[in-house]
């Protein structure tokens, strides 16, 4: 904020950068960074986004659910996770699957 009297204004510790910054700056800054999510690629290396179906390339074993997810089995509407490598995903009868993009196919 600006002191309007003094024009002075509150610096920030950036631990990103290791600088001091103008509290407006790093309110910009991180605001940019919040809105760019990583790349999520599948295992062929197409881009994939919020709602794509995908498709298992390898039958998983799924912990803690004492269940195996065949290949070429169906997943409908992928989360992106914020993770450049996880995808969420729902599942009949297993709750907060999470995948890795790298045994999934995006479906076409």
């Amino acid at each position: 904020m600006t002191d309007p009297a003094t024009g002075d204004e509150d610096y920030v510790y950036d631990e990103a950068s290791g600088e001091w910054m103008p509290a407006s700056e790093l309110a910009d800054a991180s605001a940019a960074d919040s809105s760019a999510q990583p790349e999520v690629r599948d295992a062929v290396g197409d881009i994939l986004a919020d709602g794509d179906q995908v498709t298992l390339i390898k039958d998983l074993t799924v912990k803690g659910a004492g269940q195996t997810l065949k290949q070429g089995t169906l997943i409908k509407s992928i989360r992106l996770t914020g993770d450049a490598q996880e995808i969420d995903c729902k599942y009949p009868g297993i709750k907060g699957l999470v995948l890795r993009a790298e045994f999934v196919k995006k479906r076409g």
